[in-house]
């Protein structure tokens, strides 16, 4: 699942870094709903539904020593060999975590296997363009997610017909992974900020690329190629909520989209 080397140094205090944005969490509930679930990949259970009937699937002692005593009860596994039966869940979550898994294709087979009813996936799309941050100061970190985040042909080889929606992140998201911080560039020349992306721990040198951006932000250069942003309410960044109905994919003859 996750790299535990990279989440066992990052994740110390990723629940204070780390907080969901209700607006995207709404987005996940409404294709939730009031089911049992598995949360794969569950970290200290961001975007994890606080109710009974919920378990967690986390390879890290580090993250899952920060679970709030709130959260639904956490079992120490990887996705590639889920410890449940086959459709022990109506649905099974993932969020921002299959592309740390070591075996993609299996890890989403296991998913597949114990969801009853469907499996709910948000990640990033490999054939989206990034935006600013990855295009104009850090392009390895676009180099790196284009080959290690799970493709949708790759989704649909597993699932069948999938559902695909854009999530477009708020200008003021509150969570901060990668792309939440679009329109509030300063914000990346925070060490606190960086230290809850693991993206940037998988740089070894990101000195002069922070020092370009901090140039840009006092000349002004990022203001002037980036000034259409600052009036954007949301923007699309790559980020794709993907849903597998596993009974319509157990239908006989039916053609994946």
């Amino acid at each position: 699942m996750r790299t535990l080397d990279t989440y066992d140094a990052i994740g110390r205090s990723y629940s204070t870094r780390r907080q969901p944005d209700p607006r995207l969490a709404a987005r996940l509930d409404a294709l939730i709903g009031d089911s049992t679930v598995l949360n794969v990949g569950a970290g200290t259970g961001s975007y994890e539904p606080v109710r009974s009937g919920v378990v967690a699937v986390e390879p890290s002692t580090v993250m899952l020593s920060q679970r709030p005593p709130s959260a639904a009860p956490g079992v120490r596994a990887v996705a590639e060999v889920l410890p449940f039966q086959d459709q022990a869940f109506d649905v099974v979550l993932a969020i921002l975590t299959v592309h740390h898994w070591k075996n993609q294709r299996r890890g989403l087979e296991e998913c597949a296997r114990v969801a009853q009813d469907r499996v709910v996936i948000l990640t990033w799309d490999p054939a989206a363009e990034g935006f600013w941050l990855t295009r104009d100061y850090f392009p390895e970190i676009l180099g790196i997610d284009l080959r290690i985040f799970p493709s949708m042909e790759l989704l649909r080889a597993v699932f069948g017909r999938i559902d695909v929606q854009p999530l477009a992140i708020p200008c003021d998201c509150i969570d901060g992974f990668l792309g939440a911080y679009w329109q509030r560039p300063e914000a990346y020349l925070d060490e606190e900020v960086r230290a809850g992306i693991s993206a940037f721990s998988r740089l070894a040198n990101i000195g002069p690329q922070l020092q370009r951006l901090e140039r840009d932000l006092a000349s002004g250069n990022w203001e002037r190629r980036n000034a259409e942003l600052r009036h954007r309410a949301d923007l699309d960044v790559g980020y794709r909520l993907v849903m597998a109905e596993r009974r319509r994919a157990e239908l006989p003859n039916e053609r994946c989209s």
